[in-house]
């Protein structure tokens, strides 16, 4: 059995995250697995295996809490038990028929510490004890209009449960959510940009840009790295800082930003250095949004072999990094790109045109929101065997992870 496992955000109200929803391929409702005659419960029962006893939720999650969806039938089996109840949230899915048999499971779950949560809620006087029991409910805000939503939370103000707002797609959303007194929140509000102005890219986020191009090109340019470093004081001193501390242990000081830069490696450079210049570029962004930067980088260069691009690697893993970059600088596409030197076919990509490097990052996109029919109907345009997907995800999952440790654990020194 083949089981598709991507995740998605859950923030708070200071857009941080706080867990992920594992989706997966679920149900016979997907057209390419009725063949298969895989059912609800075969799916959550392999996203089960794969992301905790397989993957571990370390590494899938970052150790945020994971989100996973469970039927009437697994949840009455009490499998969410074997789950540990600190990492897991148990969401009671919309197509569960309430009754008294469930209710006994779900209070016992609560009683035993795991959090539970109500999907799709919509008001229905038969859920009321479920509402009295649970910890949050989820509210779709693609099915469901402004006054309905503003219903149901004033419905429950006396119930102490919290709001998570999910499929929330725009900023405004994200407001309106806001306002309405939501706690928690998911969709891809946080990756749209909201442009400020249609004006240059200021000076020292351009450094920042070609920092990122240079960095991240076939054959490194150990040069103009290093003079690109000198141009900012505080850039020197984090490359620095960082050559200098325990992790690398080398056995005399590094005194030079060239002598930096050549000692750490393309390897090491090329993790660092991204990862430095988007957090700058994004500073005032959810920190999510340039960890999905780097998941769409890697993912998108795992993917170039399986397309007959292996060759081109590097230009994919650029159109990944950069397909969210007018969402990090609130400024038009179009402006960003002019004052980069990418590969052409990375930049008609990223702008909407289509080649083979474009198929590759609207495969990543669908698969990091679960849009399993696109993802299927894309690998096959593209020649890619669908059991290799998984894979290179969850490898563009833990390198990321990874190296977010990595540096957050030099993050007093940077």
């Amino acid at each position: 059995m083949n089981v598709f496992v991507a995740r998605q955000p859950i923030f708070n109200r200071r857009k941080k995250v706080v867990g992920y929803e594992l989706l997966f391929r679920s149900g016979n409702d997907n057209f390419y697995n009725k063949a298969k005659g895989m059912n609800d419960d075969q799916a959550t029962a392999g996203v089960i295996i794969n992301s905790y006893l397989l993957i571990g939720f370390d590494e899938l999650t970052g150790n945020k809490r994971a989100f996973i969806n469970f039927t009437e039938n697994l949840l009455k089996k009490e499998v969410a038990t074997i789950l540990p109840k600190e990492q897991v949230a148990i969401e009671i899915l919309e197509k569960v028929q309430p009754s008294k048999d469930l209710f006994s499971v779900c209070k016992k779950l609560k009683e035993m510490g795991y959090l539970l949560v109500l999907d799709d809620f919509f008001l229905r006087p038969y859920l009321e004890p479920f509402v009295r029991l649970v910890d949050m409910v989820k509210v779709d805000f693609l099915t469901t209009g402004p006054q309905e939503r503003k219903e149901v939370v004033e419905n429950l103000r006396d119930v102490d449960v919290s709001f998570l707002a999910e499929k929330v797609e725009t900023v405004e959303e994200f407001e309106e959510a806001l306002g309405l007194g939501f706690s928690y929140f998911q969709g891809y509000f946080f990756s749209k940009p909201v442009i400020v102005s249609a004006q240059n890219v200021p000076g020292y986020k351009l450094n920042y840009l070609r920092l990122l191009q240079e960095v991240n090109q076939l054959d490194i340019d150990f040069n103009e790295i290093e003079q690109i470093i000198k141009r900012d004081l505080s850039l020197s001193y984090k490359v620095l800082t960082y050559v200098n501390s325990a992790a690398f242990g080398f056995c005399r000081e590094i005194c030079s930003v060239k002598q930096a830069v050549v000692m750490l490696g393309a390897n090491e450079l090329k993790k660092l250095l991204s990862v430095i210049a988007l957090g700058y570029l994004g500073e005032d962004k959810p920190d999510e949004l340039y960890g999905l930067s780097m998941i769409r980088a890697r993912f998108a260069e795992l993917l170039a072999p399986k397309t007959g691009n292996g060759n081109l690697a590097g230009g994919f893993f650029l159109t990944g990094l950069f397909s969210l970059i007018d969402a990090i600088l609130d400024r038009p596409l179009e402006v960003i790109l002019e004052k980069l030197c990418l590969p052409k076919k990375a930049k008609e990509a990223l702008l909407g045109e289509s080649n083979d490097f474009r198929a590759v990052l609207d495969l990543v996109i669908a698969y990091e929101k679960g849009s399993w029919e696109q993802v299927s109907l894309l690998a096959g345009k593209l020649g890619i065997n669908e059991c290799e997907i998984l894979d290179c995800y969850l490898e563009a999952v833990t390198w990321t992870e990874q190296l977010r440790r990595q540096v957050n654990q030099h993050k007093k020194l940077l």
